[in-house]
């Protein structure tokens, strides 16, 4: 996968961030504060893992199936693009 290896710093960032979120979590569950509070840092640690997510799966689109941008076919460009969006739709 060399384009995890490219892209290796800012992923390891986003990674030290859902970290530090779920951290967080800990911190509170063992403060006992309000459950409702868990559950928005809960909630912010899935928006972040989703991204996570969306953007290695489109990463993997573009550089193993289809790239979009570099296909010669049209049908097969707007194909790619296509799934590009409904991952990240499905993902939010």
């Amino acid at each position: 996968m060399s384009h995890t290896i490219k892209e290796k710093s800012k992923l390891i960032s986003r990674v030290r961030r859902i970290k530090g979120q779920l951290e967080a979590v800990e911190r509170a569950l063992e403060s006992e504060i309000g459950c409702a509070d868990v559950l928005m840092l809960v909630a912010s640690v899935r928006g972040a893992v989703s991204g996570l997510t969306s953007e290695l799966i489109e990463d993997h689109i573009r550089h193993h199936v289809v790239n979009p941008a570099q296909e010669k076919d049209p049908e097969k460009a707007k194909g790619a693009a296509d799934l590009i969006d409904v991952v990240r739709t499905y993902l939010k």
